[in-house]
């Protein structure tokens, strides 16, 4: 079930005044295990050129360091204070001077927003809380967000990289129950995109594959701003899913038999048929994307590639003119 909270919207004056000069707000909200580390990465190393070309950016650095907090609901002493009214005031305060700046977009880059991989593994599903959590973003943001970025993966690479993760932490491997319900959950990309929108109405939801776009912060960028995005920076991979030998390596100390294959590549916790099974279902939500996704979504182009148009079939292979003489002689030739 989604929750959605009222959203104070400008009228009158104040709307006129945005009215052909409002600064876009895009939330770029991951997903996890979706290069989102090395785009923060970007955005902050090239931040200085990004604002001469009229583009702000808040990062985790920002928004974990306590500008966020209130937003969501959690245990906290009883103050008396009402922490979602502080919290909504100080986004909006944020938003004030980054608009004071002259800026026509600010980028907000946390993929925390939607969640975290280790509520993911405990519920055995995809984010089943963003739709609530992202009706509560909405509403700090004023209903100022114009965008909204989603990065989806492959199910069965998101949920290796997850499982790759907490082992790092020392929280031990996935039981073959896990598995089975990871691989053939009925929760795909589809249903968290579908939240989302719910949750951001006025927003357009972006959605950008990973295997298209990872490793290329600049492409991400220019694809939701429009900017020709500088290159510095874009190649510094952050965040990489360990390889089996620096698994093995953290977990050759943990007690019973052995949890990692041998070898040296990516680790694949699942069994061949788990694994078809979320490529199957990582297949029909491009497939929904890639027809319109009812329309609450836009897979973006991929970067680089020439439109059809440039590229018309050749309908006539055959070298030189013909010969219509020719033609008329072999047509009385019985």
């Amino acid at each position: 079930m989604i929750v959605t909270f009222p959203v104070k919207r400008p009228v009158g004056a104040a709307l006129g005044q945005r009215t052909g000069k409002a600064m876009d707000v895009t939330l770029h909200i991951g997903a996890h295990h979706c290069a989102t580390t090395t785009f923060q990465n970007y955005m902050r190393l090239n931040g200085d050129r990004l604002a001469t070309q009229g583009v702000g950016f808040w990062g985790p650095r920002r928004t974990r360091n306590g500008l966020f907090r209130g937003i969501l609901p959690r245990p906290t002493a009883a103050t008396g204070r009402d922490l979602r009214r502080r919290a909504i005031g100080r986004v909006q305060m944020h938003l004030a001077r980054s608009d004071g700046l002259g800026l026509a977009s600010l980028v907000v880059s946390d993929e925390n927003m939607m969640g975290t991989p280790r509520e993911n593994l405990r519920l055995g599903d995809l984010y089943c809380g963003v739709g609530e959590r992202m009706a509560r973003y909405d509403e700090a943001f004023g209903g100022r967000i114009s965008n909204v970025v989603v990065n989806i993966r492959s199910q069965d690479r998101y949920w290796a990289s997850a499982l790759g993760y907490s082992l790092t932490r020392g929280r031990g491997a996935a039981g073959r129950a896990t598995l089975e319900r990871l691989a053939y959950g009925a929760r795909c990309w589809r249903d968290v995109i579908a939240d989302v929108s719910c949750a951001v109405p006025d927003a357009q939801i972006w959605v950008l594959p990973f295997e298209t776009y990872a490793g290329r912060p600049e492409a991400q960028l220019s694809a939701v701003t429009g900017i020709d995005a500088p290159k510095t920076h874009a190649r510094n991979w952050l965040n990489a899913t360990p390889h089996l030998p620096e698994l093995r390596a953290l977990v050759d100390g943990m007690a019973g038999p052995p949890i990692l294959p041998k070898g040296d590549g990516r680790w694949q916790p699942f069994s061949p048929p788990q694994a078809a099974a979320l490529r199957e279902n990582y297949a029909d939500d491009l497939m929904w994307l890639a027809g319109g996704a009812g329309g609450i979504a836009r897979l973006m182009p991929v970067p680089d590639k020439k439109p059809r148009w440039d590229n018309l079939p050749v309908s006539n292979t055959t070298r030189g003119r013909t010969n219509g003489d020719e033609k008329r002689r072999m047509a009385r030739a019985r």
